[in-house]
């Protein structure tokens, strides 16, 4: 993987050598997640999501059954 000099992490732009994940994450170890496949399509006006609750709701209530808080 090429490195970069920032990287998103937890929320907040960070150094690439400062992100880092405790060894004892939950996700690292047993690869926890949740996942909403949610489009963007280009428009005159900008990019624009159809549906977007509806997606938001079902990633929401994933996390809730795999218990992934959510920030």
């Amino acid at each position: 993987m090429q490195k970069s000099e920032w990287i998103w992490h937890n929320g907040d732009w960070v150094a690439w050598d400062d992100a880092t994940i405790h060894v004892t994450a939950h996700g690292l170890h047993y690869g926890s997640s949740v996942f909403e496949g949610i489009r963007a399509y280009a428009t005159p006006d900008g990019p624009a999501i159809m549906g977007l609750d509806p997606h938001v709701v079902r990633l929401f209530n994933s996390c809730k059954i795999a218990r992934i808080d959510v920030p």
